[in-house]
């Protein structure tokens, strides 16, 4: 009964249009916001901020990217983690080649970067889609993946092809601790979170959608194809971008191509499908339950005290997972986030049947 619209009453535009429009949500998201700057990092250990809360962090920012491009355009990608790779060596060498380069400028000069070859890979989708879209990006992974490992310049010369930062500073403060690379990766999410929500509810994102529901329709009311569909594989590698960054700034630390290979790109794949295509909360809820569920299986063995070896135990996740994923993808199709909003609908019209 208290997840109710009744007494809120809009008198503008602006308030009728926001994106949490019920004063429920608009709490709720202020609380979470405040638990995750103040609490998480005051009340974490490092483990839990190494190996949890950053990936998590990071593999949903580049979830919403790729979310962008498959699920609000409809164009299938599967070179998310070259990308990723992109984003990262470009960073690498800003801060590499050019001395007192910012840290956030590299960053984002990464997502440039990245950008770049996002448009060059996404012509092709001006004249194809569908599974021959698909391996068009798919060459994009194994062209970067060559070009990292060949090209000597991309990793400024390193003989054995990895390449690390250290001292990472912004503004003079460093941010070699836990909690500092915490609260970086949360305000690149939040922010790029918010300007994705926002892009996606203009003109911009209607014709991303316009253009995944029916393409030839779209192209008839007036929408150009071209810029639609580049612009969104723009986008998307530009965040996707940014996120391979902070993964090999703030998450590694030291890295090689290895770290951004096919394997990355199809989880990521897995994280829009299984959170949910064409929503900003599906890439939360895929990431978490594709980095945070495996670890609790692991665990769940040693919670409830089972005599169960190693091996028994982790095979037992493996299949406890798949299971999962196929049950999930069955009782909702449209991912984690339509079971979310289902629930959210439910509790508005709780006791009523209607």
């Amino acid at each position: 009964m208290l997840y109710r619209e009744n007494g809120q009453f809009k008198t503008s535009y602006a308030a009728d249009s926001q994106i949490l429009p019920i004063r429920q949500d608009r709490i709720a998201f202020a609380v979470l916001l405040a638990l995750a700057f103040v609490v998480v990092p005051m009340a974490s250990s490092e483990y839990l901020l190494r190996a949890i809360f950053i990936p998590f962090l990071i593999l949903s920012l580049a979830a919403l990217g790729l979310n962008v491009l498959v699920g609000y355009c409809g164009q299938i990608s599967l070179g998310s983690g070259a990308f990723m790779a992109v984003g990262a060596y470009v960073a690498y060498n800003c801060q590499a080649r050019f001395e007192g380069m910012p840290l956030i400028v590299s960053l984002l000069a990464g997502g440039l970067g990245a950008t770049v070859l996002g448009v060059a890979f996404g012509l092709p989708s001006l004249r194809i889609k569908g599974l021959y879209l698909a391996v068009a990006t798919l060459a994009a992974q194994f062209f970067v993946d060559w070009a990292c490992l060949r090209l000597k310049w991309v990793t400024n010369d390193s003989t054995s092809g990895s390449v690390g930062v250290a001292n990472l500073k912004i503004a003079g403060i460093s941010i070699e601790s836990p909690a500092a690379r915490y609260l970086l990766c949360l305000s690149f999410v939040v922010v790029f979170a918010l300007a994705t929500k926002n892009l996606v509810r203009g003109h911009i994102g209607r014709s991303w959608m316009a253009m995944r529901d029916m393409d030839v329709a779209a192209a008839v009311i007036g929408i150009r194809p071209m810029q639609a569909k580049l612009s969104a594989f723009a986008v998307s590698s530009f965040i996707i971008g940014v996120a391979g960054a902070l993964w090999g700034f703030i998450h590694l630390g030291s890295w090689e191509p290895a770290a951004f290979g096919i394997t990355r790109s199809f989880d990521l794949l897995f994280m829009v499908i299984i959170g949910g295509l064409g929503s900003i909360s599906g890439a939360f809820f895929g990431a978490a339950f594709i980095v945070v569920l495996p670890l609790l299986l692991d665990k769940l063995p040693y919670w409830t005290g089972l005599p169960i070896d190693t091996a028994t135990a982790s095979h037992l996740a493996l299949m406890i997972f798949g299971a999962l994923i196929v049950f999930f993808l069955i009782k909702e199709p449209h991912g984690l986030a339509r079971l979310w909003a289902t629930a959210k609908e439910k509790l508005r019209l709780w006791p009523f049947p209607h």
